[in-house]
């Protein structure tokens, strides 16, 4: 099993909110990978003493350590037990039915001898590629969905009516401190045999697709696959130097954490 990371802040002088994770099991057959982007919270309080830095790095290695030791348990049900756990850490420090408590987006891909299960809740992209070289992405595109349906409403109430779908139904879902929202990833199972790669990305980094249109989802592949993950991100920090006023290419954040996996199990 071969597997490379990079992450990187997307301001030197803010702590890196996302968590790139892996696990090989000690017979060497099959592995799990998980990447954690967390949500930052606006100005204010969010309920939660810890800050979201904290968060990602015990509910990353719960859904690590839970994904590869309960091999017969399925992905949706580890991060529900995943989230259960972490919310237990601090439950009686903080409000944790805030809607900002800390939260984060969840890409995961687990792998054995026979088979390569996947989990992917909001925004952050799994890709697939099979052994005839044709990549697959994994999306959750609901967020997407509320973006594009927020854009109708009245500037002033586009942020709020974002909010208001923010896990709640007919919105888009992350995981924070309810298990309930494990069940309604996106996953599914390919046979081993028909997989040779896997991609993971925080949003900051599948940015080189999706807002800076670097490439599509196979060149970001080729790209990961050639140069590795730190080259991609530096691509994409190179793209956003660019364009820093976001003008040509508008964003929320000039630049942002930025983290991916690469694995050929």
């Amino acid at each position: 099993m071969y597997i490379q990371s990079a992450s990187e802040p997307g301001d030197s002088g803010r702590p890196n909110e996302d968590f790139c994770g892996t696990a090989q099991p000690a017979s060497g057959h099959g592995g799990t990978l998980v990447l954690l982007d967390g949500v930052t919270p606006p100005p204010g309080d969010d309920g939660c003493a810890h800050g979201v830095p904290w968060f990602v790095s015990r509910l990353g290695g719960a859904l690590v350590e839970l994904s590869g030791s309960l091999a017969d348990v399925p992905l949706s049900e580890c991060l529900a037990r995943a989230i259960t756990r972490t919310a237990a850490l601090h439950h009686r420090t903080c409000e944790l039915s805030h809607p900002r408590t800390p939260q984060a987006t969840v890409a995961c891909a687990r792998w054995s001898a026979r088979t390569v299960e996947y989990l992917v809740l909001c925004d952050s992209p799994l890709l697939i590629r099979g052994q005839d070289g044709v990549v697959r992405p994994v999306l959750d595109d609901r967020l997407d969905q509320v973006l594009r349906a927020a854009r109708e409403a009245p500037a002033g109430r586009r942020a709020a009516r974002i909010e208001g779908l923010r896990n709640a139904p007919g919105g888009f879902f992350t995981a924070a401190a309810d298990p309930q929202v494990a069940p309604l990833a996106v996953t599914g199972e390919l046979p081993r045999s028909e997989v040779r790669a896997l991609a993971a990305l925080t949003d900051g980094a599948s940015r080189w697709t999706e807002i800076f249109g670097l490439g599509d989802w196979t060149a970001l592949f080729d790209t990961l696959e050639r140069y590795g993950p730190r080259a991609l991100i530096g691509q994409v920090r190179a793209a956003e130097r660019a364009d820093p006023a976001g003008t040509a290419h508008p964003r929320g954040k000039a630049h942002d954490d930025a983290s991916a996996i690469l694995a050929l199990p």
